[in-house]
This record gives C-alpha cells, sequence and structure tokens, in this order.
C-alpha cells in the first residue's frame, strides 16, 4: 500500500512479524534462506541465494518496503541441515488446526487459507509426500513461502493486497515421524511400482551416477552456449532410477546436485524424477523380450 508521500507504509507491527518469522525458522535449524522476488503474474523478477539470517534481519525493511513499491511477492526458500523442513500449504483452518501443535510455524497467506511448516528430524525419503498426504496438504508444495509481513500480490486481491500473517509461531519445535503417525498426519507407505529392470554400475555397489558428467554432455540451450541444465537433470535422474534409486530418493537428491532444483523447488525436483522414472519405464518396454531357444 502506498502513503500520501509516494513511499510504501511499512508499520512496526509488520517489520515485527517478519523477523519473528525468521527466528522462528532459525530455531529449527535454517541458517539462510534463498530470497526470490515475483510480480502481479508469478514472473520472477529477482533472485538472491543463500542470504543468512542475520542478513535479513538487518534489511528487513528495505525488502518490504521494495516489494510494496515495485508490487513485488517476497519470497523465501530455508535451507537446514540440522532437520527437514516440510511446508503444508493450501490449509483451511480445520486442517491448520490439526497440524498447529505439530508445527514450528503457522502463516495464514491469505484470508482463511493457511500454510504450516513443520520440523522433523530423521525423516525418510518419502516422508514429507506421506506427511502433505495426510495431513490434506498441496503435495506439490514448492518449499517456497512468502514473508509474514509482505503482501500477497496476486491481480484477484486488487488492489487491497492482503498481508502475510503470522498466525502462530512455536521456536524450537523438531518433531519425530513417530509422533507425526501417531496423531494421524501421515499417510501409509506406498508399496513402489516396478518401472524396470535394475541395471547396477559395474562393482555391484549402490552410488549416485557423476552429475557434473550428466552437465558436462548436456546439449546447450537453444541460441546459446551453456549447458541445458534441465536436460541434464533429466539424464541425471533417467540415470539414478535405472541405477534403482526411487523417485522420491532421486528428487530429493537432485536437490542436492542441481542449483535449478535449488532454485525452483521441491515441485520442479519431484515432476523431473517421475518424467524420468516414465522415460525409464517406457524405455524398458520397448526392449525386445530374450526369446528361448
Amino acid at each position: 500500500m502506498m502513503d500520501g508521500r509516494g513511499g510504501t507504509d511499512i508499520t512496526g507491527a509488520r517489520i515485527t512479524t517478519a523477523l519473528a518469522m525468521l527466528d522462528a525458522f532459525a530455531s529449527v535449524g535454517a541458517a539462510s534462506f534463498d530470497v526470490t522476488l515475483t510480480d502481479l503474474a508469478g514472473e520472477k523478477t529477482g533472485y538472491q541465494a543463500n542470504r543468512s539470517v542475520e542478513e535479513l534481519r538487518r534489511s528487513i525493511r528495505a525488502c518490504l518496503e521494495a516489494a510494496d513499491r515495485l508490487q513485488n511477492n517476497f519470497i523465501v526458500r530455508p535451507r537446514s541441515t540440522a532437520a527437514k523442513l516440510i511446508q503444508l500449504d493450501d490449509l483451511d483452518a480445520a486442517k491448520a488446526d490439526r497440524v498447529a501443535a505439530h508445527a514450528f510455524l503457522l502463516l495464514e497467506t491469505s484470508p482463511g487459507n493457511f500454510q504450516a511448516w513443520v520440523a522433523v528430524k530423521n525423516a525418510p525419503a518419502d516422508f514429507p509426500r506421506r506427511l502433505r498426504k495426510g495431513s490434506g496438504a498441496d503435495p506439490t508444495a514448492s518449499g517456497s513461502t512468502r514473508v509474514s509481513g509482505s503482501r500477497n500480490f496476486k491481480s484477484k486481491y486488487a488492489p487491497a493486497f492482503p498481508v502475510v500473517q503470522l498466525a502462530r509461531a512455536n521456536a524450537g519445535n523438531v518433531v519425530s515421524p513417530a509422533a507425526l503417525e501417531l496423531a494421524g498426519l501421515v499417510a501409509p507407505p506406498e508399496v513402489p511400482a516396478v518401472f524396470h529392470r535394475v541395471s547396477w554400475p559395474r562393482g555391484g555397489r549402490r552410488r549416485w551416477p557423476s552429475y557434473a558428467r550428466c552437465v558436462q554432455h548436456a546439449p546447450a540451450v537453444h541460441q546459446g552456449e551453456r549447458p541445458d541444465v534441465s536436460r541434464a537433470d533429466f539424464t541425471w535422474c533417467m540415470t539414478a532410477i535405472d541405477w534403482g534409486f526411487s523417485v522420491e530418493e532421486t528428487a530429493t537428491r537432485l536437490m542436492e546436485e542441481s542449483s535449478k532444483a535449488r532454485e525452483n523447488g521441491e515441485r520442479y525436483a519431484i515432476t523431473t524424477a517421475e518424467n524420468a522414472a516414465a522415460a525409464v519405464a517406457r524405455r524398458q518396454l520397448l526392449k525386445p523380450s530374450a526369446t528361448p531357444r
């Protein structure tokens, strides 16, 4: 919202709630954030990787003011090695109440639309998907969130863009998979489909394919010389799945290997791994069957 002097109306309350959100993430092990700015149409207008909590705290007023002035969404992706931070998005009030006691952060991103963040220690690779399914959250959540105290700039809300509200913060609340399962919030494990015949690399030891090699041999982008990272990601996922890794394991590892996956989020990683699994399955079906002599 613009004030009468052509500036932005950043109140103390908006700054306080933004700082409280950053503190909640820091309390469960998030040491830095990737920052993305998007416009009213959802198009990316800016990106900065690996900004520390303290750096964001110092610049929070300026960030909120710039976002208001440019009508940009102020979005962060937390980085943590201490616990798995799982985003439960698109929750109504009833679903939010179910998970609130287990979350370290609960946001109201628009009126009546909530988002919870749960920190889980020793979470299996498939646990985020099972928790999203069991809690009724969006199964394709990106792992990025709007900063509380910033405005939700979407055309449908114009001209009264809502401020993202901090509904609840429970600093340091790290839970176990067992506690969430006991609360009835976790879907049962899925029986994996058999997509292909496993072809282990030479030596038989379970290891990941070389991501650097996939990038090195990727074709160039259209009208450019740099390698097409999307193609490299897809090829790497196909190789990993052909070597016997699951879609969930492959997507999780891709987030570690690929800067594009980290920038675009878990949804990109899962979609790439799922598409790669389908391609491997098709390739196996097209292979001629051995006929007995």
